[in-house]
């Protein structure tokens, strides 16, 4: 496994990150083997591992504490913070007051004494920047955790975190975590480039494009809907709607591709985010052994300049095929309100 700077911390992490959403009961509910596949993944050279308060709320922090138990100087931890946690107001978001109730909640559940990168999951609008980094830096100054970070934050608002932080003589954001994947290369425009503007660790997340790049789902083949994400979320499966047919016979495609060099879709997926020079670490979320072991198993694929450009002419940069589950969107484009006057002002004589 080979290790990259974090950003301008000074702290080395593997260019496989363990992401662990899928321990808990959203994923994987047994406790003892989710334990196993972690401490798999620290054994093969992987000494970064992700997770986030809200993921099956809290108990994958939980699953993670145990696993770290006698081996938390060896690994570099990152969580974050967010999405609501229980029922109420002010349980959520990035208000000051919510940071400094939910890092402390974070802790006890991972059963350790400090935070090695902290992330905010996505934006809130509702709360001023200086406000957020202003509770970040003060955790820092406190030893609560070592460095902070944002999560499928858009390019300008990376932009203004730091010009907030110099103007206010805050700490500011040392990474970002984006989506990115083959299908979903959009962050290629302007958020990459303008973490390496700033210096940035980019960690990415769904390099396998909520499965269709593990080579499950095929042109001609039959989608099960009625269960795992397909029936989560059947807009993104349909085999009959549009966007998932070009989905499907870009795999096609790929899969030729990965044929041409002797490795499998999933492997050729992983090594395309690697690949990009803002990338420092790519999170796989594997909720099985099995999982893992097939995605460690390319870990020391590089692909060529001829494979990268078969690959720039299925999709080309700065494309999305699709729109990443989770990715963010900001409300000029989710409140219709946002983008109309009122009626009575909208005609121009």
């Amino acid at each position: 496994m080979r290790y990259r700077t974090l950003g301008g911390t000074g702290i080395e992490v593997s260019v496989h990150c363990l992401g662990t959403m899928m321990f808990g009961s959203v994923g994987n509910s047994d406790h003892d083997d989710c334990v196993r596949v972690i401490h798999a993944a620290l054994d093969q050279g992987v000494n970064f591992l992700d997770t986030a308060d809200m993921y099956s709320a809290g108990e994958s922090e939980v699953v993670v504490g145990k696993a770290l138990k006698g081996r938390r100087d060896d690994v570099v931890l990152a969580s974050k913070v967010h999405f609501p946690m229980g029922e109420g107001r002010n349980r959520g978001g990035n208000s000051r007051r919510w940071i400094i109730k939910a890092v402390e909640d974070s802790l006890k559940r991972l059963d350790t004494d400090w935070i090695d990168l902290y992330q905010i999951h996505r934006p809130d609008h509702t709360t001023d920047m200086e406000e957020t980094l202003g509770a970040l830096t003060d955790l820092v100054r406190q030893g609560k955790i070592r460095a902070f970070g944002c999560s499928t934050f858009p390019a300008e608002e990376i932009v203004e975190s730091h010009v907030v932080a110099e103007r206010r003589a805050l700490m500011r954001f040392r990474t970002e975590q984006p989506p990115y994947s083959i299908l979903a290369r959009g962050v290629e425009t302007s958020v990459l480039p303008v973490c390496e503007r700033y210096g940035m660790g980019v960690l990415t997340w769904s390099p396998l494009a909520s499965g269709f790049l593990t080579g499950k789902y095929r042109m001609g083949g039959a989608i099960d809907m009625t269960t795992g994400r397909a029936a989560l979320t059947p807009a993104r499966f349909d085999p009959s709607l549009p966007v998932n047919i070009t989905k499907l016979e870009i795999v096609e495609r790929l899969v030729e591709v990965a044929n041409g060099i002797g490795c499998s879709l999933p492997e050729l997926a992983v090594a395309f985010t690697v690949a990009h020079p803002a990338v420092t670490s790519v999170i796989t979320g594997p909720r099985t052994m099995e999982q893992l072991e097939g995605l460690l198993k390319g870990a020391s694929l590089s692909l060529d300049d001829a494979t990268l450009d078969r690959i720039d002419e299925i999709v080309p940069p700065g494309t999305n095929i699709y729109q990443p589950d989770g990715a963010w969107r900001p409300p000029v484009l989710t409140d219709p309100a946002r983008r109309r006057r009122p009626a009575v002002d909208r005609a121009a004589a």
